[in-house]
């Protein structure tokens, strides 16, 4: 005959063992929340590491140059005597190439991106969307050599008088090389739109393309808006294929066609090895390189700011 009641030690340890369960449970949270935590503390000093370095050392060379010299400047020759420090001339090789950039990548991303949203089959998007976005992982090296070998003599029998460092060969293939992160960002915004608002269009007898113009980018506008400024913050940062296909001449001009030299092209120019440390030669790159990255900090701020201002919550 079984006893209706158990011995102590047998309750107690029934009463341990759940006990001993969540006081392990709670340290193994404790343990993942620590863990995660010296996660975002990396990443949160590595950034303020940076920006304390570029402050630093940008301060020796203001030290030596005036900030209205340098923000008024039209010439940019600090490897030459007489020297001039202006940076107007990267700033504006850095934003034709990028412009000419947008305006190839912005129609094609968002046209393939409607279709993809709006028209292709789930199977066929299966297969294309990963193919598109084989491009962004191509390194960017080949993109410089494939605009001056491929694109450039191309062009070439276009515009005979294209020399063939140009900022038109590269901003195409830079173009070419931020579709990707256009199409799939906007596809992603598309895609979140309600299926409700779609039929609700069909319903009253609008087109598929009317559907995705007038109803479904409306609705997806602040995705697609931040999709074109992460791209655009993404051109105004490359490197590789601005100092292998624009050349390595800093000149204020809106022709394309010309040689023209970026931030970015500058600072890989400088990096070589050959300027003397603690010149102010040297100092330029840290000057280039913080205004580069306050530019690319007010442009992401600039898509967060419509993001949240703009954002459709359905």
């Amino acid at each position: 005959m079984t006893s209706r009641y158990q011995s102590p030690s047998v309750a107690s340890d029934g009463q341990a063992l759940p006990s001993l369960r969540r006081r392990q449970n709670r340290l193994r949270e404790a343990a993942i929340h620590r863990l995660l935590v010296a996660c975002a503390l990396v990443s949160i000093f590595t950034t303020v590491g940076i920006v304390v370095m570029l402050v630093v050392q940008a301060a020796g060379f203001f030290k030596e140059v005036s900030i209205l010299e340098f923000f008024t400047g039209t010439r940019w020759t600090p490897l030459f005597d007489p020297q001039h420090f202006g940076v107007l001339p990267l700033l504006g090789g850095t934003f034709l190439t990028a412009a000419i950039a947008i305006l190839v990548a912005l129609p094609i991303g968002l046209a393939s991106a409607i279709y993809l949203s709006e028209y292709a089959k789930d199977r066929v998007r299966r297969v294309l969307k990963p193919l598109l976005e084989i491009l962004a992982g191509v390194p960017t090296v080949v993109y410089g050599y494939f605009a001056l070998t491929f694109v450039t003599p191309l062009l070439q029998n276009i515009f005979p008088n294209m020399i063939v460092f140009n900022a038109l060969s590269a901003g195409l293939v830079m173009g070419m090389m931020i579709i990707p992160m256009v199409s799939s960002l906007s596809e992603d915004a598309m895609v979140a739109v309600p299926r409700s608002l779609r039929n609700a269009a069909y319903g009253l007898g609008a087109t598929r393309f009317e559907v995705a113009t007038r109803v479904v980018m409306p609705a997806a506008v602040s995705g697609i808006v931040a999709a074109c400024i992460l791209a655009l913050s993404r051109a105004v940062g490359e490197t590789m294929i601005v100092a292998i296909a624009a050349g390595s001449t800093p000149k204020l001009t809106l022709n394309p066609l010309e040689s023209i030299q970026t931030m970015t092209a500058y600072i890989v120019q400088i990096s070589l090895g050959e300027t003397p440390h603690g010149t102010v030669e040297y100092y330029t790159i840290f000057a280039v390189g913080l205004l580069l990255f306050i530019m690319t900090l007010l442009m992401n701020l600039i898509g967060q700011w419509f993001v949240r201002r703009y954002r459709q919550r359905y």
